[in-house]
């Protein structure tokens, strides 16, 4: 099926996009607190910086004093002083 098709079918059943086409759903809360779901693992990890796969590229997250909270198969917490996430294509 091509996008183009998934995503007409997706809008008019009228279902969350992240959950049918499998993207990845970031949620930042202030400056201190951010969850990533439909994630494919960590690819790197210390307080500066933490990479995340997803299926549209990889998540990098910026800051200071930043540890992972909890991992689990589909959503991963992260918190710290959160300064830039950027989506690597």
């Amino acid at each position: 099926m091509k996008d183009g098709t998934k995503n007409e079918l997706v809008n008019a059943i009228d279902f969350p996009k992240e959950v049918l086409l499998n993207l990845p759903k970031i949620t930042l809360i202030g400056k201190t607190h951010v969850t990533i779901e439909n994630h494919k693992g960590i690819i790197e990890y210390i307080p500066e910086r933490i990479r995340v796969n997803t299926t549209i590229g990889v998540v990098r997250i910026l800051g200071k004093n930043m540890i992972v909270n909890s991992i689990m198969t589909e959503i991963i917490t992260i918190s710290g002083e959160i300064m830039n996430i950027e989506i690597m294509v």
